[in-house]
Order: structure tokens, then sequence, then C-alpha cells
């Protein structure tokens, strides 16, 4: 076997080793593995938050839902839109995390240095917008296709049909629903939401992994980065949570058979409100609280392990 150039090992390991670089490869990595982990909870999610007042075909436990869902369509309706998912996650956790390692340059005091809670909270908020402005397409699409097979009542599918998938859905919205900026249908009410979320997530997985971290220690075992990531997920989460049901009300709001007419974020929150009452802001919360835990602790653990292997990387480790 050829034996790789050493010039170019060389090369390649200094360039990986880079923190935005490593950051940049393990944050898509991590998405990787997060999403596909939770992907039934992740699709049940969103059958619960685009169910409007008078709908009852996912009105019950999350348990009762799972079982309704994999009777109705098996393991493919387990995973749903999570090909797509992870085609979208994988550049939107790559840019988010790498985004992130960028802008703390500008906060931190010294090349490595730790950043304060709220600089990092700035520098999340600003990592999470960069990262759906350049992927939104894809989770407008995925949204899409995670609900377009649930039996919901209004929907118009054709017994034996093919659904289309992730592109014919895209090019549909390009062609029948206004363009390039369908695409971007529900853009500011995600920006809105991602931006305090991901701020959020990193400067509490931060602090609560200095809290876990014992004294002397360099670096915590595994599992307290598990806890610290499943920590960190729950309260970023329920903090931002209404702002991710207004992004997916808005994602579906010209989807034929769903029945809904928003004209802005604040007619959204007035009408669900009036509708649904205040819990209707918090449809499908459950399920992702229960997918939210091995999502980010998975994520934030699978990102640290393959980071912390690219900044050892050594030319004749490739």
């Amino acid at each position: 076997m050829q034996q790789p150039n050493p010039s170019f090992a060389s090369s390649l390991s200094s360039v990986v080793s880079q923190p935005v670089v490593a950051a940049f490869i393990a944050g898509g990595i991590a998405g990787a593995v997060s999403r596909t982990v939770v992907s039934p909870l992740e699709r049940l999610k969103i059958l619960f938050q685009v169910q409007s007042k008078g709908r009852q075909e996912y009105k019950m436990s999350v348990h009762k839902a799972l079982v309704k869902m994999w009777r109705e369509e098996g393991f493919r309706g387990f995973m749903a839109g999570n090909g797509t998912n992870c085609i979208r996650i994988v550049p939107y956790s790559a840019v988010q995390f790498g985004s992130f390692n960028f802008y703390k340059r500008f906060f931190e005091s010294s090349t490595g240095s730790p950043l304060m809670p709220w600089p990092r909270f700035v520098c999340g908020a600003c990592a999470g917008i960069t990262s759906v402005t350049f992927t939104y397409p894809l989770d407008i699409v995925r949204t899409r296709l995670s609900i377009q097979s649930a039996s919901f009542e209004g929907l118009q599918k054709e017994a034996g049909k093919k659904l289309p998938g992730m592109w014919a859905t895209m090019k549909g919205m390009y062609m029948n629903e206004g363009g390039f900026l369908a695409l971007y249908r529900g853009i500011i009410p995600t920006a809105a939401g991602v931006a305090p979320y991901v701020g959020l997530n990193f400067m509490t997985y931060e602090a609560v992994r200095g809290y876990f971290t014992k004294e002397g220690e360099a670096n915590p075992s595994a599992w307290r980065k598990l806890a610290a990531g499943a920590i960190s997920g729950a309260v970023s989460q329920t903090c931002t949570y209404p702002l991710d049901v207004l992004r997916r009300r808005f994602q579906i709001n010209t989807m034929s058979g769903m029945g809904y007419e928003y004209k802005s974020i604040l007619g959204a929150i007035r009408v669900i409100i009036a509708q649904e009452g205040l819990k209707g802001l918090y449809k499908g919360i459950y399920p992702n609280l229960l997918k939210v835990a091995p999502s980010m602790a998975s994520s934030w653990l699978s990102f640290e392990m393959t980071r912390d292997f690219l900044y050892t990387l050594k030319p004749e480790d490739i």
C-alpha cells in the first residue's frame, strides 16, 4: 500500500488541529450522532407542535403516540425526515461549533483563555444565527417530510402514491409557494429562538461542566460530560421552547390541509393562546425534554472526543 506523502500528512494534521477547523469537523460528527439517537422523539415533537386545536390524531401520551407511529409506519416512520435532518444537522452543527470558536477570539483576553458566562452566551447566540442562516432551507424541508406521512385529517395523500423526497419537496416549495423566499419562511422566529437557545446551551454547559470537574482534575469523565450536556440542553430548550413552536407553525403555514394562516409572529402568538391556551406554546415539550437529554449529552461528548483527537493528531496517524 502506498504511504501518504509525509509533507501532505504534516500539512493536513496541522490544518485539522486548528481550533476552528477541529471544532467544525467535530461539530458535524456530533450533530449526526445526536440527531440519529433521538430521531423518533424528534419527529414526535414536530407532530405535537403542528397539531392545532380540534385535531385528535396525536392527542395522547408519548408512549401511545410512538406505538401509533410504529403501527402505522414502522421503522420508516421513526426515521421519517432523519436523512434530511442529518444532511442539515452536519453542516448546521459544524458551522455552529466552528463559528463559536471563531467569535470567541474577539472576547478572549489571551488565546485559549476561558470566557466568562455572558461572553459565552453572546458567542453562542451569534453562532446559532450563523448556522441556522446557512442551513435553514434543509430545516423547513425536514419539517415537511416529518409530517407528510402522518395521519392528520386534511392532509392530501393518495394510497400507494410515493411521497416526495427532500429535493422534490424543496423544488415544489420553490415552484409553488413563492420561490427562494419560500425556503426561508419562518426564519425570523427561528433565528429569534435559536440565538438564545444556543447561547444558553454554550453558557450552561461550560458552567455545569466546571461544577462537575473535581479540583485538580484537568478533564472531567465521560459521565460528567454527558450529565453536563443533558442539563444544558434541558435548561436551554425549556427557556426558548415557545419560539420553537412558532418556528414549526410558520414552516407549514402554507401547507395544504394544516389550516394555519398566520400573518405575523405576534398575531400567531395571539391566535395560539386564544385557541389553545398558554399550553399551546409548549405543545410537544414532553417528548422534547425526553429527547434533549440524550441528544445534547451525546452531542457534547462526541464533540469533545473528536475535537480532542484532532487537537493531538500527528502526521504518522494519517
